[in-house]
């Protein structure tokens, strides 16, 4: 079914289809202003604002941006324009600056966190969310980005985006019921909440951050490190946590990311390093406690 943003007119409140808002935005204009080049999936542009600049480690692992240092925004049309809605990455001296830049150009912060344990350098990640003109939000963001180090050029990695890693990708495809993803050096994946979710009154599809993300990063001898967040519902927090307990994976935050999502949710960040067969297999027992879309 196609999505609607809902429209009041001289009292009157009128369905118009999303993907006609869509065609009305310059995303030109918005790839101009932030510096980046979006990914559309549906009518959702998302930019990747990886932290590739940090050499950050967790028990020794070299942590590589697609794993736990993707920052991101993403626009999608609204009755006002588009809804922002975005995870920034900081280091800890960034995110006073970068907060106080936002709320004074008028950007809402959603949540602030960590979603590593043991880092060095320590990472907070910073929740977004704007209403309004696309490329004037784009600008705002990338203004708040000048207080930090976060680049902006193409990365080094791009050109390698295709390469095969040293994992069992069709394995590990297999046992979560799910089709990953190559992304500088990581496998991942995406898999939304089998509900609509919505966010101040808006549909929030996955792309806009409401989707599970798994992350494989290979390591040695066939073992990855892991890392990403479970979105859940109150009833399925505990037993979705237990399942990853019970399969030696470690719970590193449970928090939320937004204001006024429907269901309510939780988003429930992990790390392990172990062999990806068996960690697959403890993901998957996470993912059978939760109501997700099967592909």
């Amino acid at each position: 079914m196609r999505k609607i943003a809902l429209i009041s007119l001289l009292g009157m409140t009128l369905a118009v289809p999303c993907s006609s808002v869509a065609a009305e935005v310059d995303w030109t204009a918005v790839d101009k202003a932030l510096g980046k080049t979006a990914a559309v999936q549906g009518d959702v542009h998302r930019y990747g604002i990886p932290r590739s600049d940090l050499k950050v480690k967790v028990d020794g692992v070299t942590i590589k941006p697609a794993l736990a240092l993707g920052g991101w925004v993403a626009f999608e049309p609204a009755k006002d324009g588009t809804m922002l809605m975005g995870d920034i990455v900081l280091t800890e001296n960034e995110v006073t600056p970068v907060m106080t830049n936002l709320l004074q150009s008028g950007i809402e912060i959603t949540a602030l966190h960590n979603h590593l344990m043991r880092s060095t350098p320590a990472t907070f990640y910073m929740h977004i969310r704007g209403h309004g003109d696309p490329a004037k939000l784009a600008g705002l963001v990338r203004q708040a980005l000048a207080e930090t180090k976060t680049p902006f050029e193409p990365s080094s990695t791009a050109s390698s985006q295709a390469a095969k890693l040293d994992l069992d990708m069709n394995q590990l495809d297999q046992t979560l019921g799910a089709q990953g993803k190559i992304n500088g050096g990581v496998y991942q994946f995406s898999i939304p909440r089998k509900e609509t979710v919505t966010e101040n009154g808006m549909p929030a599809p996955a792309a806009m951050g409401t989707g599970t993300a798994i992350n494989f990063q290979p390591t040695v001898d066939g073992k990855a490190a892991i890392a990403g967040d479970f979105v859940v519902t109150a009833g399925e927090l505990n037993p979705m946590i237990s399942a990853l307990r019970e399969n030696g994976i470690e719970v590193v935050a449970i928090h939320s990311h937004m204001l006024e999502e429907q269901p309510r949710l939780f988003f429930v960040h992990f790390w392990a390093n172990d062999d990806a067969a068996k960690l697959a297999k403890g993901l998957r027992a996470a993912l059978d406690k939760m109501a997700v879309a099967r592909s």
